[in-house]
């Protein structure tokens, strides 16, 4: 996700950098000949080209949005509502510091939330970010997955077993 206007221009830079590569590779007759490796050196680049186009048209569409009419900005589970916040905020035209000013907080903390996508914030300032940002949710449905619970327990049980087997076996080597 372009989270800035830095990295939409580096994106920018990259994507003529991969289209350029595209174009060499379809001019290049001696590695056409190998058509599988061509094939797959190309395959490989387009898909590069395809990630940049649609995170570019993302943000071109956040930072040229009409805000006199609300936004919606789907997400689809809670491990996106970081990207969903950043959009906000690029969409509404609000810098870091200005973000920072409306929170009472440094700059520097409005940063690190989103160079991290806000694993560093608290569910409160995550709440405060989105009061601030006008974020509100229309309709959010939580499923849960009795099967998943049920795996996560297995897999939490099972690194449990193997670090106590690690502690037993240290204090036995003593």
């Amino acid at each position: 996700m372009i989270k800035n206007e830095q990295q939409y221009q580096h994106s920018l830079d990259w994507l003529q950098r991969f289209e350029q590569s595209i174009a060499s590779l379809d001019s290049n007759e001696h590695l056409k000949a190998e058509l599988e490796r061509w094939k797959l050196h190309r395959d490989s680049y387009q898909s590069q080209v395809d990630e940049l186009k649609s995170e570019i048209t993302e943000y071109e569409r956040l930072i040229n949005c009409d805000t006199s009419k609300p936004l919606k900005i789907k997400v689809d589970s809670l491990n996106k509502l970081p990207n969903a916040l950043i959009k906000a905020r690029i969409a509404a035209k609000i810098s870091q510091q200005e973000l920072a000013d409306i929170l009472g907080i440094d700059e520097q903390r409005v940063k690190e939330y989103e160079d991290t996508d806000y694993q560093c914030a608290s569910f409160v300032e995550i709440l405060e970010v989105s009061t601030a940002l006008g974020v509100e949710f229309e309709t959010a449905t939580v499923q849960v997955d009795f099967a998943e619970i049920e795996a996560v327990k297995k897999s939490v049980d099972k690194w449990r077993k193997g670090k106590l087997n690690i502690k037993t076996k240290a204090s036995k080597d003593y």
